[in-house]
Protein backbone atom coordinates (compact mmCIF):
# COMPACT_ATOMS: atom_id res chain seq x y z
CA UNK A 1 0.00 0.00 0.00
CA UNK A 2 1.21 2.92 -1.18
CA UNK A 3 -0.12 5.45 1.50
CA UNK A 4 1.60 3.54 4.10
CA UNK A 5 4.78 4.43 3.12
CA UNK A 6 3.68 8.17 3.25
CA UNK A 7 6.03 8.58 6.32
CA UNK A 8 9.26 7.77 4.47
CA UNK A 9 11.32 9.48 1.76
CA UNK A 10 10.74 7.19 -1.18
CA UNK A 11 13.06 8.21 -3.82
CA UNK A 12 10.47 7.70 -6.68
CA UNK A 13 8.19 10.15 -5.47
CA UNK A 14 8.43 12.92 -2.86
CA UNK A 15 5.41 11.96 -0.48
CA UNK A 16 4.51 15.75 0.87
CA UNK A 17 2.57 16.39 -2.43
CA UNK A 18 0.14 13.29 -1.01
CA UNK A 19 0.21 14.53 2.26
CA UNK A 20 -1.46 17.96 0.72
CA UNK A 21 -3.42 16.54 -1.29
CA UNK A 22 -4.99 14.40 1.62
CA UNK A 23 -5.21 17.66 3.67
CA UNK A 24 -6.96 19.68 1.01
CA UNK A 25 -9.73 16.85 0.49
CA UNK A 26 -10.23 16.94 4.78
CA UNK A 27 -10.55 20.64 4.41
CA UNK A 28 -12.68 21.12 1.55
CA UNK A 29 -15.20 18.53 3.58
CA UNK A 30 -15.00 21.08 6.56
CA UNK A 31 -15.95 24.11 4.38
CA UNK A 32 -19.39 22.44 3.74
CA UNK A 33 -22.48 23.80 5.47
CA UNK A 34 -22.82 21.60 8.25
CA UNK A 35 -26.45 20.46 6.43
CA UNK A 36 -24.91 18.86 3.77
CA UNK A 37 -22.32 17.04 5.43
CA UNK A 38 -22.24 13.36 7.17
CA UNK A 39 -22.59 13.31 11.20
CA UNK A 40 -20.33 16.31 12.99
CA UNK A 41 -17.99 17.34 10.01
CA UNK A 42 -15.67 18.56 12.35
CA UNK A 43 -15.24 15.30 14.75
CA UNK A 44 -14.63 13.61 11.10
CA UNK A 45 -11.97 15.47 10.00
CA UNK A 46 -10.29 15.62 13.62
CA UNK A 47 -10.55 11.19 12.82
CA UNK A 48 -8.75 11.52 9.36
CA UNK A 49 -6.24 14.28 10.40
CA UNK A 50 -5.40 11.02 13.68
CA UNK A 51 -5.44 8.66 10.66
CA UNK A 52 -3.24 10.76 8.61
CA UNK A 53 -0.83 11.64 11.29
CA UNK A 54 -0.67 8.18 12.22
CA UNK A 55 0.23 7.02 8.23
CA UNK A 56 2.72 10.04 8.77
CA UNK A 57 4.37 9.27 12.56
CA UNK A 58 3.87 5.17 12.79
CA UNK A 59 7.05 3.50 12.08
CA UNK A 60 6.93 0.19 9.63
CA UNK A 61 8.22 -2.26 11.88
CA UNK A 62 6.71 -5.84 12.06
CA UNK A 63 3.67 -7.25 10.45
CA UNK A 64 1.24 -5.70 12.83
CA UNK A 65 1.99 -2.64 12.46
CA UNK A 66 2.55 -2.68 8.31
CA UNK A 67 -0.92 -4.14 8.92
CA UNK A 68 -2.19 -1.78 11.15
CA UNK A 69 -0.78 0.88 8.77
CA UNK A 70 -2.46 -0.49 5.53
CA UNK A 71 -5.92 -0.87 7.11
CA UNK A 72 -5.64 3.03 8.16
CA UNK A 73 -4.45 3.74 4.64
CA UNK A 74 -7.75 2.54 3.00
CA UNK A 75 -9.97 3.75 5.98
CA UNK A 76 -8.53 6.84 5.45
CA UNK A 77 -9.37 7.31 1.72
CA UNK A 78 -12.51 5.16 2.21
CA UNK A 79 -14.23 7.60 4.48
CA UNK A 80 -13.47 10.86 2.71
CA UNK A 81 -14.92 8.93 -0.12
CA UNK A 82 -17.96 8.04 1.92
CA UNK A 83 -18.24 11.58 3.00
CA UNK A 84 -18.27 13.20 -0.32
CA UNK A 85 -20.82 11.14 -1.76
CA UNK A 86 -23.16 11.18 1.35
CA UNK A 87 -22.81 14.95 0.97
CA UNK A 88 -23.48 14.87 -3.02
CA UNK A 89 -26.52 12.94 -2.02
CA UNK A 90 -27.63 15.43 0.97
CA UNK A 91 -27.15 18.47 -1.94
CA UNK A 92 -29.23 16.64 -4.22
CA UNK A 93 -31.94 15.89 -1.57
CA UNK A 94 -31.99 19.48 -0.67
CA UNK A 95 -32.40 20.77 -4.11
CA UNK A 96 -34.92 18.25 -5.06
CA UNK A 97 -37.04 17.94 -2.34
CA UNK A 98 -36.35 20.40 0.74
CA UNK A 99 -35.23 23.19 -1.01
CA UNK A 100 -33.53 24.17 1.85
CA UNK A 101 -30.13 25.56 0.93
CA UNK A 102 -29.56 28.87 -0.62
CA UNK A 103 -27.84 29.57 -4.11
CA UNK A 104 -24.80 30.44 -2.95
CA UNK A 105 -24.44 27.47 -0.92
CA UNK A 106 -25.11 25.33 -3.16
CA UNK A 107 -22.40 26.59 -5.57
CA UNK A 108 -19.78 26.38 -3.03
CA UNK A 109 -20.97 22.74 -2.02
CA UNK A 110 -20.79 21.96 -5.37
CA UNK A 111 -16.76 23.49 -5.81
CA UNK A 112 -16.23 21.58 -2.91
CA UNK A 113 -17.66 18.12 -3.80
CA UNK A 114 -16.10 18.18 -7.00
CA UNK A 115 -12.40 19.43 -6.29
CA UNK A 116 -12.83 16.42 -3.41
CA UNK A 117 -13.73 13.66 -6.22
CA UNK A 118 -10.67 14.92 -8.11
CA UNK A 119 -8.04 14.25 -4.79
CA UNK A 120 -10.24 11.48 -3.56
CA UNK A 121 -10.19 8.97 -6.67
CA UNK A 122 -6.70 10.38 -7.57
CA UNK A 123 -5.58 8.93 -4.55
CA UNK A 124 -7.61 5.60 -5.23
CA UNK A 125 -5.65 5.59 -8.56
CA UNK A 126 -2.25 6.01 -7.17
CA UNK A 127 -2.80 3.16 -4.26
CA UNK A 128 -4.40 0.68 -6.45
CA UNK A 129 -2.52 0.22 -9.40
CA UNK A 130 0.64 -1.38 -8.73
CA UNK A 131 3.56 -3.51 -10.28
CA UNK A 132 5.23 -4.70 -7.17
CA UNK A 133 7.15 -1.49 -6.54
CA UNK A 134 6.95 0.92 -3.64
CA UNK A 135 6.53 -2.02 -0.99
CA UNK A 136 3.68 -3.61 -2.78
CA UNK A 137 3.70 -7.37 -3.31
CA UNK A 138 5.35 -8.99 -6.27
CA UNK A 139 3.71 -11.74 -6.15
CA UNK A 140 0.54 -10.17 -8.26
CA UNK A 141 1.69 -7.53 -10.24
CA UNK A 142 -1.88 -5.62 -11.52
CA UNK A 143 -1.60 -3.22 -14.28
CA UNK A 144 -4.73 -0.90 -14.11
CA UNK A 145 -3.83 2.27 -16.04
CA UNK A 146 -1.49 2.11 -19.60
CA UNK A 147 0.38 5.00 -19.67
CA UNK A 148 1.82 6.47 -23.09
CA UNK A 149 5.11 6.30 -21.67
CA UNK A 150 4.72 2.53 -21.45
CA UNK A 151 3.84 1.74 -24.94
CA UNK A 152 6.36 0.37 -27.76
CA UNK A 153 7.69 2.91 -29.27
CA UNK A 154 7.95 5.49 -26.68
CA UNK A 155 10.83 7.96 -27.31
CA UNK A 156 9.46 10.65 -23.91
CA UNK A 157 11.34 8.85 -21.81
CA UNK A 158 13.38 5.60 -21.36
CA UNK A 159 10.83 3.10 -20.23
CA UNK A 160 12.98 1.46 -17.70
CA UNK A 161 13.59 4.70 -15.90
CA UNK A 162 10.11 6.04 -15.44
CA UNK A 163 7.38 5.08 -13.40
CA UNK A 164 4.15 6.90 -12.38
CA UNK A 165 3.52 9.21 -9.60
CA UNK A 166 1.13 10.71 -7.54
CA UNK A 167 0.89 13.32 -9.93
CA UNK A 168 0.26 11.27 -12.98
CA UNK A 169 -2.56 9.78 -11.22
CA UNK A 170 -3.99 12.98 -10.21
CA UNK A 171 -3.63 14.31 -13.93
CA UNK A 172 -6.10 10.79 -14.72
CA UNK A 173 -8.62 11.99 -12.07
CA UNK A 174 -8.51 15.44 -13.24
CA UNK A 175 -9.45 14.60 -17.46
CA UNK A 176 -11.56 12.05 -16.18
CA UNK A 177 -13.62 14.45 -13.87
CA UNK A 178 -13.79 17.15 -16.60
CA UNK A 179 -13.96 14.83 -19.88
CA UNK A 180 -15.98 12.11 -18.48
CA UNK A 181 -13.67 9.97 -20.10
CA UNK A 182 -10.21 8.74 -20.16
CA UNK A 183 -7.99 11.20 -22.23
CA UNK A 184 -3.83 9.88 -22.35
CA UNK A 185 -3.73 6.82 -20.14
CA UNK A 186 -6.10 3.80 -20.34
CA UNK A 187 -7.65 2.14 -17.90
CA UNK A 188 -6.52 -1.79 -18.27
CA UNK A 189 -8.33 -3.65 -15.30
CA UNK A 190 -12.10 -3.92 -14.56
CA UNK A 191 -11.86 -2.01 -11.06
CA UNK A 192 -9.92 0.90 -12.53
CA UNK A 193 -12.96 1.06 -15.01
CA UNK A 194 -15.57 0.91 -12.29
CA UNK A 195 -13.61 3.68 -10.59
CA UNK A 196 -13.11 6.04 -13.35
CA UNK A 197 -17.17 5.06 -14.25
CA UNK A 198 -17.81 5.97 -10.47
CA UNK A 199 -16.47 9.18 -10.98
CA UNK A 200 -17.56 10.33 -14.10
CA UNK A 201 -20.89 9.91 -12.71
CA UNK A 202 -20.41 11.76 -9.53
CA UNK A 203 -18.69 14.67 -11.52
CA UNK A 204 -21.20 14.16 -14.22
CA UNK A 205 -23.95 14.99 -11.51
CA UNK A 206 -22.24 17.43 -9.95
CA UNK A 207 -21.92 19.38 -12.79
CA UNK A 208 -24.90 18.89 -14.16
CA UNK A 209 -27.37 19.23 -11.55
CA UNK A 210 -26.08 21.01 -8.69
CA UNK A 211 -23.75 23.56 -10.35
CA UNK A 212 -26.67 23.98 -13.51
CA UNK A 213 -29.55 24.65 -10.86
CA UNK A 214 -27.20 26.72 -8.30
CA UNK A 215 -26.83 28.97 -11.65
CA UNK A 216 -30.37 29.13 -12.50
CA UNK A 217 -31.37 30.39 -8.69
CA UNK A 218 -28.86 33.29 -8.50
CA UNK A 219 -30.08 34.04 -12.04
Amino acid sequence: MKLAHVHHRVKLEPVWHVQFAVFMAIVLQVVLSNSLTFGPKYLIAIIEFILLAALIVMPRDGNLSWRIKRSAALILIGVISLANIISLFLVTHSLLITNTVTGRQLIGSGVAIFLTNIIVFGLWYWELDSNGIQGQSTKVRPVDFLFPQMTPGEHVVERGLWVPTFFDYLYISITNATAFSPTDSQPLSHRAKLLMASQSLISLITVALVAARAVSILS
